[in-house]
């Protein structure tokens, strides 16, 4: 299949941010792959090899590996380390990808990190048969930046799979594994140890590897992969984990057992039993980097009580409250419920949902039906969503017609929650005890928090 070239991406002085972006989504999208490294290990070659300068610490898994790395981040930061992290996919803004000491680029840092490397893409596009991608161009660019800044440790999470994502020209120090569920089945394989098969290219000769606990055929494959290459495995339940949790305002309280220490009563101000195991996996992959000694105790209490992950149960509004979590699968729809369960009381609870068109609609919603008084079903901006009124009838299969609201706009559906959640829903009860959630997607969550922010900013009050 033949393809047109990218344009020149070779800016004559330094582009605006919205210059920058503009090339980059001029680029092949995120969605459109290719299965190879030759593009990416070309770019990285012709800028001097910089993933090669610093310990990565590489993450890969179905759900939790934003946060976990932020949670890492956070770690060695408190350590008085220097960070880069590379995450994906954005909240609200491209620059959320490339962070420095836990702050993503500015605007004009993210311009001139692509304007550094610009002139050798067209080189890498005149010698590939395919252009080089917004995700490869992206990690280019982190990794260039990370060797600019200079950084002691850079923390990289994975596009998607693992032995084909662009970020896999690094050779992580240690590579973390969070839970491996079916995702992306069209790309990675409709099981989860097929899917896992991917993911376990991650792990390279002499690694540690920290793995979160799996299904029995995901961890098979994960250990016979540590094995090939001559990788250190150390598993959740086994060399670590999470001794004791409860539920405390604002997030949760946890008793931690780590590789070289136990740490008790630390206050982690995120929501759920899978945000616990995310700390828990964040520790174990930190005291691999420190070595034999255990962390300080008030510099883990003071890492995870700073640490926050926005669009992932995050409160945005209080009176009716309102929450967005950007779950997009069935195991991460499961996770969420145990958490709203764990955590909140509301009464109704009022689900807005907008959901990418290739994900599984029906199991998503599924998880979502015994928590959910009533469902707005909606649409995100992209190309990529489902149609409101085609997610619409498969909550109705799932909720009953008289639990069903359709909106075609995202702004519509908040405003249709938000006046649920103030009256009690449709049954006009528990008035002044009502939430609503936000889910479905990243881009959902995302959109819905511009959406709130510049409402509050307006000062048009409440929707």
């Amino acid at each position: 299949m033949s393809d047109t070239p990218a344009p020149s991406s070779t800016p004559s002085t330094t582009p605006s941010y919205d210059e920058a972006e503009r090339a980059l989504l001029a680029r092949w999208p995120e969605t459109r792959l290719e299965p190879s490294l030759d593009r990416i290990a070309a770019l990285t070659e012709l800028l001097g090899d910089p993933q090669r300068g610093y310990p990565v610490v590489h993450l890969t898994g179905t759900n939790g590996k934003t946060t976990t790395s932020r949670m890492i981040d956070d770690l060695l930061r408190a350590r008085g380390l220097r960070t880069g992290r590379f995450t994906s996919p954005h909240v609200e803004s491209m620059t959320e990808r490339i962070s420095l000491d836990g702050q993503p680029l500015t605007e004009e840092a993210f311009a001139q990190a692509y304007t550094d490397i610009a002139a050798y893409l067209d080189l890498v596009d005149a010698d590939q048969p395919h252009p080089l991608s917004f995700f490869e161009t992206v990690v280019g660019m982190a990794f260039a930046a990370f060797a600019d800044s200079p950084v002691d440790v850079a923390v990289v999470e994975v596009g998607m799979g693992g032995s084909w994502d662009a970020t896999n020209v690094a050779d992580g120090t240690v590579a973390v594994v969070t839970p491996i569920a079916v995702d992306h089945a069209r790309y990675l394989g409709d099981r989860a140890g097929t899917i896992a098969v991917e993911k376990s290219g991650i792990i390279k000769p002499g690694a540690t590897v920290v793995v979160a606990e799996q299904e029995d055929e995901v961890m098979e494959v994960l250990a016979e992969r540590a094995q090939e290459v001559g990788a250190t495995l150390l598993r959740e339940g086994t060399d670590f984990g999470v001794v004791h949790r409860a539920a405390a305002v604002g997030g949760q309280v946890v008793d931690l057992q780590g590789l070289r220490g136990r740490y008790d009563e630390v206050f982690l101000p995120l929501y759920g039993a899978h945000q616990a195991q995310n700390a828990v996996l964040a520790l174990a992959a930190v005291e691999v980097l420190a070595g034999e000694d255990p962390l300080a105790d008030d510099l883990v209490r003071e890492a995870f009580g700073a640490v926050t992950s926005p669009g992932r149960l995050e409160v945005v509004r209080r009176g009716p409250t309102v929450l967005l979590d950007a779950a997009h699968n069935p195991h991460g729809a499961t996770a969420l419920v145990e958490a709203v369960r764990d955590s909140f009381t509301f009464d109704p609870l009022i689900g807005v949902v907008a959901m990418m068109a290739d994900k599984d609609a029906e199991s998503f919603l599924a998880e979502l039906e015994p928590v959910l008084s009533q469902i707005v079903c909606t649409r995100n901006a992209t190309d990529r969503s489902m149609a409101a009124d085609d997610l619409g009838e498969i909550a109705r299969d799932l909720f009953g017609e008289h639990r069903v609201v359709v909106h075609d706009r995202l702004d519509d559906a908040l405003e249709e929650a938000v006046t649920l959640a103030e009256t009690g829903g449709s049954g006009g009860e528990s008035i002044g005890s009502g939430g609503v959630l936000v889910t479905g997607s990243v881009v959902t969550a995302g959109e819905a928090r511009r959406l709130l922010r510049r409402r509050d900013r307006s000062g048009q009050g409440q929707f």
